[in-house]
């Protein structure tokens, strides 16, 4: 196998020096621009998911799976890691760490109809009729081991209306189930019976007294930390005691929750912004650091401060504050700017007054990119652009590592050349960046 430091020479598509990858590392890069792809996966995502497909017989099978669990456990994706498995099933040589990669893969009970899914797709006629192909003996292996992870819960919450559902899994697979418990659990689910699941969305909608459902929600620790941040508004006009509000903040789990969503909770329940701080710092302990100088470059233009959809109520300008204060928090050394029809050097605070140091740092008019770009741009740098591209001048080639984050398309995507941009706003962006940078050395 080609050594990954052997790096041949190669050239970009406008004829600039660049590096070609061992395919191990091409197909790191690929899973690594899932990040960005993850929620509109088969829409957006083809050319990636074809790069995938090519590249997974040309790696050694154990590295193709532990790049499968790296994706799924330490990038946190879904469907990407489920590709790969599904074109490991492909190859003589691959399909047979299948079953264990595919039972270590699945976290949730709807990763196995998505898994199914994908298997399928590719006999889509032209009605778009699914032929469903045999599935190989180490998916089902690998499917039927799944299966027994779930309990009643997990399974009603995902069991969901679409072209395969969980009880098809479990009559493809013939699975067997752990105990006496399990089968009861199993046939329930085939009958159609499970019990609807006690999620906090089924809870409110019941017509019971809301801040009795809170409380027992939160004392049973059955609202998670998005449902928690989400309705906190609801909660002060249901009148929950303070404290136990407060105390729920600090107890939740903030692990896979992003700066930006304490910034928008904030601004609806600005009374707990003291606790959201808090759970906002600790959200971003164990991310991946970025080492050597960074400087950051936030727009807060007029336009920053439309919505980001019409169905979001977070703005531009709380989804690029929120990337600062993560970028802030893992950089080695860290300068930071904004601009509008100015450039203005802010102070490298922490949290919610880095914020508000970012928003007030100048009145919110034109956007030059450009112009700022050529201010502050420094060789030997990282530079990371958040911004929603409504540029009024040229922007100049990068001096340093260059970065653009468009916060304003919901198209996702990853070009290339001199800037590396990311059309779109991802929470993984910063991880992204990291990991790429990674597979450059």
């Amino acid at each position: 196998m080609v050594s990954l430091n052997k790096i041949v020479r190669a050239f970009t598509h406008e004829g600039a020096r660049g590096k070609r990858f061992t395919p191990e590392m091409e197909l790191k890069r690929a899973l690594m621009n899932c990040l960005l792809w993850e929620s509109q996966f088969y829409e957006d995502g083809v050319a990636i998911a074809e790069r995938i497909k090519a590249l997974v017989p040309k790696v050694e099978p154990k590295r193709v799976a532990a790049l499968a669990i790296e994706a799924r456990e330490v990038m946190k994706l879904r469907h990407a890691p489920l590709l790969v498995i599904r074109e490991m099933a492909r190859h003589e040589k691959h399909r047979v760490l299948v079953a264990d990669t595919l039972e270590r893969v699945i976290q949730r009970p709807d990763e196995m109809t998505e898994l199914l899914a994908i298997y399928w797709a590719d006999a889509l006629g032209p009605q778009q009729q699914r032929k469903r192909q045999p599935v190989s003996a180490q998916v089902k292996k690998g499917l039927a081991r799944a299966l027994t992870k779930f309990d009643a819960y997990q399974l009603a919450k995902y069991d969901r209306d679409g072209a395969v559902r969980i009880k098809d899994v479990l009559f493809l697979v013939h699975a067997k189930p752990k105990d006496k418990d399990q089968e009861k659990v199993w046939k329930e689910l085939v009958d159609g019976e499970l019990a609807s699941p006690d999620t906090w969305e089924v809870s409110l909608s019941s017509g019971k007294d809301k801040r009795e459902t809170f409380e027992r929600l939160m004392a049973e620790k059955k609202l998670g930390g998005l449902a928690l941040l989400r309705n906190l508004r609801l909660m002060q006009k249901a009148e929950v005691p303070r404290k136990t509000i407060a105390d729920a903040i600090e107890a939740m789990r903030t692990d896979r929750i992003l700066p930006y969503r304490f910034i928008t909770a904030a601004r609806y329940a600005p009374d707990f912004e003291p606790e959201l701080e808090t759970a906002m710092l600790k959200s971003i302990k164990g991310y991946a650091r970025l080492g050597g100088r960074t400087r950051l470059l936030i727009d807060v233009s007029g336009s920053m401060f439309a919505s980001l959809s019409a169905q979001s109520e977070m703005t531009r300008a709380e989804a690029a504050c929120g990337l600062a204060i993560l970028a802030r928090e893992v950089c080695e050394e860290v300068e930071i700017f904004t601009f509008s029809n100015q450039v203005v050097k802010v102070p490298p605070r922490r949290g919610f007054a880095l914020r508000d140091a970012v928003i007030g740092s100048q009145p919110h008019g034109g956007t030059y990119l450009g112009k700022a770009v050529g201010e502050i741009d420094r060789k030997g740098d990282r530079l990371i652009v958040f911004t929603d591209e409504q540029s009024h001048d040229t922007v100049p080639e990068p001096k340093a590592r260059g970065t653009i984050v468009n916060v304003a398309s919901y198209q996702h995507g990853v070009g290339h050349g001199a800037w590396t941009r990311v059309d779109g706003f991802s929470e993984a962006v910063i991880a992204w960046i990291a990991a790429l940078e990674e597979t450059m050395h």
